[in-house]
């Protein structure tokens, strides 16, 4: 059941990334450059990830610090096939996906990933429900 609420967790993330993403498009790329949106995006993304941890880290109800880095983790890997797939749908090239991922050319989606892994615990560590 655990796994389940941060399922439905995670369809909030995403369905929140994806609006960020249209809106990023929409006003911000059109001004500074669709590579530099992107790569404020993954910075405003993070944090959009860690507040909805926080709202909904007690709805998860997850234990433990394993349980909590294995749901960070599933929700990295939730993310990246959800992305590779929308990319391809969308038929961006595999260049163009995997630039965001490229931290020597200035992709931040690893930082950005990296940091989604462990945003459950972290949350859970700010509400107090961990030690």
């Amino acid at each position: 059941m655990i796994y389940l609420r941060a399922f439905l967790v995670w369809l909030i993330i995403i369905a929140t990334e994806t609006c960020h993403g249209i809106f990023r498009n929409l006003y911000l790329a059109p001004r500074i450059g669709d590579f530099r949106s992107r790569q404020i995006g993954v910075l405003i993304a993070t944090l959009l990830i860690f507040i909805i941890s926080l709202l909904f880290i007690k709805f998860i109800k997850a234990s433990s610090k394993k349980q909590l880095l294995f749901i960070g983790m599933a929700w990295v890997i939730l993310t990246l096939i959800f992305e590779v797939r929308l990319g391809r749908l969308l038929h961006l090239s595999w260049e163009r996906i995997l630039s965001d991922y490229n931290l020597l050319k200035g992709g931040l989606m690893p930082i950005g990933l990296i940091l989604t892994a462990f945003s459950p615990l972290a949350a859970a560590k700010v509400r107090g429900l961990l030690d």
